[in-house]
């Protein structure tokens, strides 16, 4: 039996979608929608974030600095918020991605444990 788009969608574990958004704004500012359809497109379809949990994550990472944001006019002339990742957000970024390794690592370990030298 095939299963339907919603059945294959891929939970995020919890702090991945900060990771998800600052690695997306590395290649370039972007609206929220944008934003969310990068992820969705780069992702083969399997992510889709919702408003309720994109937006709310897109001021939680500006109130700590590392995403700003500004009003733009967008090319079908509507008024649109563009966010963009500071300093801080690509330094945030790596340390991020870095972790992200290490998850990848240990969950690797545990799922295969003779290639990662266990028993």
């Amino acid at each position: 039996m095939r299963k339907t788009p919603y059945q294959q969608r891929i939970e995020l574990l919890q702090g991945t979608l900060d990771l998800l958004i600052l690695q997306t704004l590395r290649w370039g500012a972007q609206h929220g929608y944008g934003l969310s359809q990068l992820i969705r497109r780069n992702s083969g379809d399997r992510l889709q974030i919702d408003t309720g949990s994109l937006y709310p994550a897109l001021h939680r990472l500006a109130k700590r600095g590392w995403v700003d944001s500004e009003w733009r006019i967008s090319a079908n002339n509507q008024r649109t918020k563009v966010y963009s990742l500071t300093a801080a957000g690509r330094k945030q970024l790596a340390a991020e991605r870095s972790r992200w390794d290490e998850m990848l690592a240990a969950i690797g370990g545990v799922l295969n444990p003779a290639q990662a030298g266990g028993s």
